[in-house]
């Protein structure tokens, strides 16, 4: 664990009128303000720590103490340091990873932050995802999409178009095969690309509240609404839509074939992009869509991990500490702290800008205006770790061999029963 300690002072003119700001009685925030981060790596640490020098500019009266803690070790510490010596604001992870903390006591309530409209209005789209038992216990610093990325030159040969909706993303797999090619690339060696798969065709077939129903074990696996998802999976599995042994590759070793032509697409997050542009694809070659609506009565949600700061139960200055989320879920801040040249991901800020990258501007607009259903954060985040990988072996299990569905849906409900209690 390394330390910074500083107090930031500014010589802003009219930094007393900002420091006060916050407060509808005009009193200026002071006193020491705690923050704990998890970003240590060198470019998201620099990106957060300065992000809090520019609070403190605005703040100066506050002593400001950053700790910065490695992101592995962080997660055996977070437990402990929110019930012994908590600090007023803390680094985690949205939906059920957070669920922990809320359900202990541990996390503070901000639904006072969420009904003032500059939050409520620009961060809807993660609202459920920092909402359980109907409150909301942190705010959204930073996100990524997921969704398929495509050989756009491969569509073209094959006269295709990005489809809108399941029978157009059928028809279109039905004629990418008949060219001898696999529809979608696929590695589940490491079993969570599977887990993206379910995500979606779940949340497509029955929407994002049963989804997340499903996964915090309030709904059966041998139910109607799950089989119906099977179904959708096992008609393009039927069909020869995905990579075959795809059960002995990891994702990375799954990216030649779409390299190299032999699949159309993948399902992925942005993180793959970097990859296909270092082996050679062109932007002109790779393009991105929605993954398509599958029941027109369902909003549309997407898979989005996002990465979130919370006030403990336990923060001494919580003034403060809602200052500095306020602070940081801005739009000036959101377009600053998710640059390409800091965390280089996506602001969760609808009024926020993005970097002139083709795919973070599509994932952006995405996640900002056309993903009303809600933001999921990935199956093993919003599933409990037990859960995750029994279920993941069986979605791994029903793509190589989709007869044994009973038995592992069976399978399956009986860890629900085990693992929920």
């Amino acid at each position: 664990m390394t330390s910074l300690k500083s107090t930031l002072l500014a010589a802003l003119a009219g930094s007393t009128m900002l420091a006060g700001a916050a407060f509808a009685d005009g009193h200026a925030l002071s006193g020491d303000l705690k923050i704990f981060l998890d970003t240590s790596n060198p470019a998201p640490r620099a990106a957060m720590e300065a992000s809090i020098a520019r609070f403190g500019e605005q703040h100066p009266d506050l002593n400001i103490e950053t700790t910065v803690i490695d992101r592995e070790a962080y997660k055996t510490q977070i437990r402990n340091f929110l019930t012994a010596d908590a600090p007023d604001v803390a680094t985690w992870y949205a939906a059920n990873r957070m669920r922990p903390y809320v359900e202990a006591g541990l996390f503070e309530d901000v639904s006072d932050l969420w009904q003032e409209p500059e939050i409520a209005e620009n961060l809807a789209s993660t609202k459920g995802a920092m909402t359980i038992d109907g409150k909301q216990w942190g705010v959204p610093y930073t996100y990524y999409q997921w969704g398929v990325y495509y050989r756009e030159d491969i569509f073209k040969e094959l006269g295709l178009s990005e489809p809108t909706n399941w029978e157009e993303e059928k028809a279109n797999c039905a004629k990418i095969v008949a060219s001898g090619r696999a529809c979608y690339t696929i590695g589940t060696k490491f079993l969570w690309t599977a887990g993206g798969w379910f995500d979606y065709l779940n949340m497509r077939t029955n929407g994002f509240d049963f989804h997340m129903q499903l996964l915090q074990g309030d709904a059966s696996w041998e139910s109607e609404e799950v089989r119906a998802t099977f179904a959708n999976w096992r008609e393009l599995i039927d069909m020869g839509g995905f990579l075959e042994n795809h059960q002995t590759y990891s994702w990375q070793e799954a990216l030649p074939f779409m390299v190299n032509g032999e699949a159309a697409a993948y399902l992925m997050g942005n993180f793959a992009v970097a990859p296909l542009r270092e082996a050679g694809l062109s932007d002109d070659q790779i393009d991105f869509y929605q993954f398509p609506a599958i029941n027109p009565d369902v909003e549309l949600a997407e898979d989005a991990p996002t990465d979130t700061f919370h006030i403990p139960a336990n923060a001494a200055n919580k003034d403060a500490a809602r200052a500095f989320l306020r602070h940081v879920v801005s739009a000036e801040e959101q377009t600053i702290i998710n640059a390409g040249d800091a965390l280089g991901q996506l602001p969760v800020n609808a009024q926020s800008s993005v970097d002139d990258d083709e795919f973070l501007n599509q994932g952006f607009e995405m996640l900002s205006s056309n993903s009303p259903g809600g933001v999921a954060q990935f199956f093993d985040r919003d599933a409990p770790a037990e859960m995750a990988k029994v279920a993941m072996e069986g979605f791994q299990e029903f793509m190589v061999k989709p007869d044994n569905l009973d038995r592992i849906l069976s399978k399956l409900e009986r860890a629900r029963g085990r693992i929920y209690e």
